[in-house]
């Protein structure tokens, strides 16, 4: 075709881009964090730095340059919440009708759950959340993530293999 490529700052490419990518990229920093207003917040940050950086922009790897601001955007809140969270723990009054042993066994279940889910590589988690929570088809994944569906599979396959050893011994 011709030698001349679509601009990220034309409105019409734009809102191509928008529509194409918004929701899927919602639901990933969703997965990530497991807030949804947290995630509306970060995915209109990464389009706001598509638009301010358009014309450096080119129109094919528009969808990769969101992801990547969306989870740099992400990663740095994380880090800014660790150090709210620090301060937090030094200030609990909690009060519950349950037992402390079920409080304790459910915050251990919990706390085994994250870790587990954090340690699988991140291909894996992505498939895993992408497939368990969006009900996204493996192609579905495939095209998102830009692999065969073989491999998302593959992930698919391995991710439950280790939730299940990992979650199987509490």
């Amino acid at each position: 075709m011709a030698t001349e490529e679509k601009s990220v700052c034309e409105s019409k490419n734009f809102e191509t881009i928008f529509n194409a990518n918004a929701e899927t990229l919602r639901n990933f920093i969703y997965y990530k964090c497991g807030s949804e207003q947290q995630a509306e917040d970060i995915v209109q940050e990464a389009f706001i730095k598509l638009w301010k950086n358009c014309a450096k922009v080119i129109f094919t790897k528009a969808k990769s340059f969101l992801y990547t601001v969306a989870n740099n955007t992400f990663l740095n809140e994380v880090a800014h919440e660790k150090v709210v969270l620090k301060y937090k723990q030094q200030n609990t009054g909690k009060v519950s009708n349950e037992t402390p042993e079920f409080i304790l066994r459910e915050k251990e279940f919990q706390e085994k759950l994250q870790r587990t889910i954090a340690k699988l590589p991140e291909g894996q988690r992505e498939v895993f959340l992408l497939n368990r929570i969006d009900k996204k088809t493996y192609k579905e994944i495939a095209e998102i993530i830009g692999l065969s569906v073989k491999a998302v599979e593959k992930r698919m396959h391995k991710a439950l293999v280790t939730l299940r050893k990992e979650i199987g011994k509490i």
